[in-house]
Parts: C-alpha cells; structure tokens; sequence
C-alpha cells in the first residue's frame, strides 16, 4: 500500500487575496539597517498593526513581503516600495494609519495602495549625491563638468567567476542638477536600476573621485526615486 502523502494544513485553503503596496521612507540612524533585520521589522510592525496579514501556502507557510530595488546599506531613501497581501479588502488609509504606527525610529509610511506596475518594470532610480573631499564644493563642480564631458568612464566591475573587467558607464550617468554648497558638491542623478543592470550611486561618485585623485571625506546618497522605462513613478 502506498505511503500517505503528509499533505500542508493549508493546501486546499483559497483565502481572499487583497494586494497593497506601501511606500515608505528610511532616513536617519534607519538607513543602518540591513535588509535581513528590514524583514524582521517589517513582519514584527504587520503583526502589531494587528492586519488581517495573507500567508503564503504550502508546507511552511510565512507572511508574504516583497521589497522592490533593495536599497545599499548607508543610503538614505525618501522612496521605498514593500508589497504584501491581506485577507480583508480594507481601506489604504486605515492601512496606512495601523502600519505607520508601528515603524522603528527613522521610518515612516507615505503611501498605501493597490500595485500598479510589477517590479520587473523597474528600470531607473534618481539619487541625491552630497560628496566632501579634499577639494572645494566649486572646485569639485568644475571636475564634474569635465567628467561629465567624457566620452568614455570604466570602471572595473566584478564577475561572477571572481574577475574583473571594464566597464563603461558613461552611457548610464544623467545629470539631472548640480549645486556647489558650502560643505558639499550637491548633485542630482539617474542611474539605471533593476534587473537588467544596477548602477550604485557610490560607485557612480568614487568613479568621479578616482578619475580625479581625490579622497572623500565622505559621501551621503538619498534615493528620490524609483522609475519605469517610460518615465512615470514606479509606485
């Protein structure tokens, strides 16, 4: 006689399905988090906010979470994107309302809604780079013309195999704005993001430093925002 099949406690449960996307902000002593404690927070907050949460099915059934364009640890972000599911159809501000609640410190929801375009859709974010080196904020903005004027920019990228080769990442650097302050060289880009390729705003600047044999005393990115092929907001 054939062995039972041990089958889930939930196999033949088809629960109502309620997608929401929320957008939320990670600024502050928040952008130290790592994108493993980021999950924990997130479920810990889901589960305070006492929402009707949808679980995945199958043998080991967990809390559905999807982070779109995972941020770099030590970047700052005004727009970040976490989907999940619940049971109830309930209003996005009451969503809103429970979930902000609950953020740690650093954190705060914006918005809430039913998703509109999938993740894969992704291919542009936009970052606010604030770079201090050992030259001046005017000094640094007249580099950054000339580096900008470029018709060639390689960088060194990593394989999968270990090795390294050239890259040329003049075609994915657009300069939105720039602004020479007091402190900083302030400038404003859009960088490719996504699944087809990544572009790392750090990498992006100490491109800039290398060519230009300077040393940064340090380098503050903010994410602004997340953008599909034709342009529109992501979320």
């Amino acid at each position: 006689m054939a062995e039972k099949r041990l089958q889930p406690k939930n196999v033949d449960l088809r629960p109502d399905r309620y997608d929401k996307r929320v957008v939320y902000e990670k600024c502050g002593r928040a952008k130290y988090i790592s994108h493993l404690d980021l999950m924990r927070a997130m479920q810990r907050a889901i589960k305070r906010a006492k929402l009707p949460i949808w679980y995945t099915q199958g043998f080991n059934p967990h809390i559905y979470i999807m982070f779109s364009l995972t941020l770099s640890l030590g970047f700052e972000s005004r727009v970040e994107v976490m989907d999940f599911a619940l049971l109830e159809d309930l209003p996005d501000e009451e969503v809103l309302k429970a979930l902000d609640a609950q953020m740690p410190e650093g954190m705060r929801i914006v918005s809430c809604s039913a998703p509109v375009h999938s993740h894969t859709e992704i291919t542009h974010a936009e970052y606010i780079i604030r770079i201090s080196a050992d030259k001046t904020p005017a000094e640094m903005a007249e580099m950054f013309k000339d580096f900008m004027g470029r018709e060639v920019i390689e960088i060194q990228k990593r394989t999968k195999k270990g090795t390294y080769k050239p890259v040329d990442i003049r075609p994915s650097l657009e300069l939105i704005s720039m602004e020479a302050g007091e402190k900083y060289l302030e400038l404003t880009m859009k960088l490719p993001a996504g699944g087809s390729f990544n572009l790392n705003a750090n990498v992006a600047a100490e491109a800039f430093l290398d060519m230009y044999g300077m040393t940064a005393d340090e380098i503050c990115v903010e994410r602004t925002k997340i953008l599909i092929e034709n342009g529109e907001d992501f979320c």
